[in-house]
C-alpha cells in the first residue's frame, strides 16, 4: 500500500517553466507584421481619420447652428423692439361714430360742440345736448372704433375715450378734439374752435 506524501494543505508544486526570457538581445530584429496585420493597422488608421473628420464636421454644424440660433433671437428681439417702438411712438387711428342715447347711429355734426351749442344746446359730462322742438332735449356721445350708419345701432367700438396719443376722426375726416366729444372746424386737422370737454 502506497502512502500518499500530499497532505492536502498545500497545491502541488507546478514545474518550472521552460523556454522563458528574461532579456531581448539588441541585435534580435522585431519580427514583420503580416499581411493580415497590415490591413488591420491601415484600416484602424482610415477609421480614426474618418471619426476625426465627422467630428469636426459636427463640431462646425454645431457652431453653425449656435449662430444660426443667436442671430435669429437678435432678429426677433430687434423686430420687437421695433414694433414696440412703433406702437408707443406712432398714433393709433381711432374712428369716432356719433350716437344717440339708444345707440344708434347719427349724423356727426350731433356730436359737434360748435353745431349743438350754436343750436341752444349744452355738454355736460361726454354727452351733447341738443333741444327737442317743443320741449326736452336728445343726448348724444361719440362711439370709439364701431361702426355703422345712420339710422342703425352701432356696432362694437367702446364708448371711453382712447388715449390722447390717438388721431380721432370721424368717418366725413374731421379731426374730433380730446375728452370725448366735440369736432374741429378743420378736416383731418387736431385744432378746433371749440372747447375740449371731459368725459
Amino acid at each position: 500500500m502506497t502512502q500518499d506524501n500530499n497532505t492536502g494543505d498545500q497545491p502541488p508544486p507546478e514545474p518550472p517553466k521552460r523556454g522563458s526570457m528574461r532579456f531581448q538581445d539588441s541585435n534580435t530584429r522585431p519580427k514583420e507584421p503580416s499581411l493580415a496585420e497590415q490591413r488591420a493597422r491601415q484600416q484602424a488608421l482610415v477609421q480614426e481619420e474618418r471619426d476625426e473628420e465627422l467630428a469636426r464636421q459636427a463640431d462646425a454644424k454645431a457652431a453653425t447652428r449656435r449662430k444660426i440660433l443667436i442671430g435669429s433671437g437678435v432678429t426677433v428681439g430687434l423686430v420687437g423692439l421695433v414694433a414696440t417702438f412703433y406702437t408707443v411712438a406712432k398714433p393709433t387711428e381711432v374712428t369716432a361714430v356719433c350716437t344717440d342715447s339708444n345707440g344708434v347711429v347719427q349724423n356727426d355734426d350731433n356730436c359737434d360742440e360748435n353745431y349743438v351749442t350754436s343750436h341752444g344746446g349744452y355738454h355736460s359730462g361726454g354727452f351733447l345736448f341738443l333741444p327737442i322742438p317743443g320741449g326736452g332735449y336728445n343726448s348724444y356721445r361719440y362711439n370709439y372704433g364701431g361702426q355703422g350708419v345712420v339710422g342703425q345701432r352701432v356696432s362694437g367700438g367702446t364708448y371711453d375715450a382712447p388715449s390722447s396719443r390717438s388721431n380721432v376722426n370721424t368717418k366725413s375726416g374731421k379731426s374730433v378734439q380730446r375728452g370725448g366729444f366735440g369736432i374741429s372746424g378743420k378736416s383731418g386737422g387736431t385744432g378746433g374752435s371749440g372747447k375740449s370737454g371731459g368725459s
